[in-house]
């Protein structure tokens, strides 16, 4: 991802800065949803893995990459609270 496009993006709820999953926490999510284990914020359940990922710098959302482009709707976004091993 473009370090200028990260610089400015931004979570459209919260507004808190984001930043690029790290691969503990992209395996830890990943591995939530190969179980079934996740769900969007709108309640919809999450069935393909996150080639890359933001999160926001408090760890609470994630919002997903796809094809280089981060998908910033937040009801496209995943709650880590319902990841038990979600590492901070």
């Amino acid at each position: 991802m473009d370090k200028r496009l990260l610089d400015i993006l931004c979570c459209p709820v919260s507004k808190s800065p984001v930043s690029l999953l790290s691969r503990p926490q992209l395996d830890a999510v990943n591995a939530a949803i190969r179980a079934g284990d996740v769900r969007t914020v709108a309640g919809a359940a999450v069935g393909t893995p996150l080639a890359a990922g933001l999160v926001t710098t408090d760890g609470k959302v994630i919002y997903r990459i796809d094809d280089d482009i981060p998908v910033m709707l937040a009801d496209e976004a995943i709650g880590t609270t319902q990841l038990s091993a979600f590492p901070a």
